[in-house]
């Protein structure tokens, strides 16, 4: 089985969020999770997390499944979610600057 992360090389998706009064980090493919103050402080204890991660598994030879898990369902909406609003801000974005008068669909049905 071929797997998107290795112990050389690779890439994790990850999410910053509140939650309450608390800000989360989460490594999507590692299932690494770390709770902080505010975003910045969320991110680089995310960072260090997933660095330590990483140095254990390669010191300990881990098979690439540990750098290739499924994530946990609510992080996997989550990110999907924030990937969709990316995608439609850049869309509308490009949309809203093109000259256009006006569009739709023409019928050419026979009447």
């Amino acid at each position: 089985m071929k797997y998107k992360n290795t112990l050389k090389k690779g890439s994790v998706r990850f999410l910053i969020f509140r939650d309450g009064e608390s800000w989360f980090g989460v490594a999507l493919e590692f299932n690494v999770v770390v709770e902080a103050a505010n975003p910045q402080e969320a991110y680089i204890f995310l960072n260090e997390a997933t660095s330590g991660y990483l140095e254990s598994a390669r010191k300990a030879k881990l098979r690439p499944i540990v750098l290739n898990q499924k994530p946990e369902a609510e992080y996997e909406k989550m990110w999907q979610a924030n990937q969709d609003a990316k995608l439609k801000a850049k869309y509308e974005k490009i949309v809203n600057n093109l000259p256009i008068f006006s569009s739709g669909v023409l019928d050419l049905a026979v009447r």
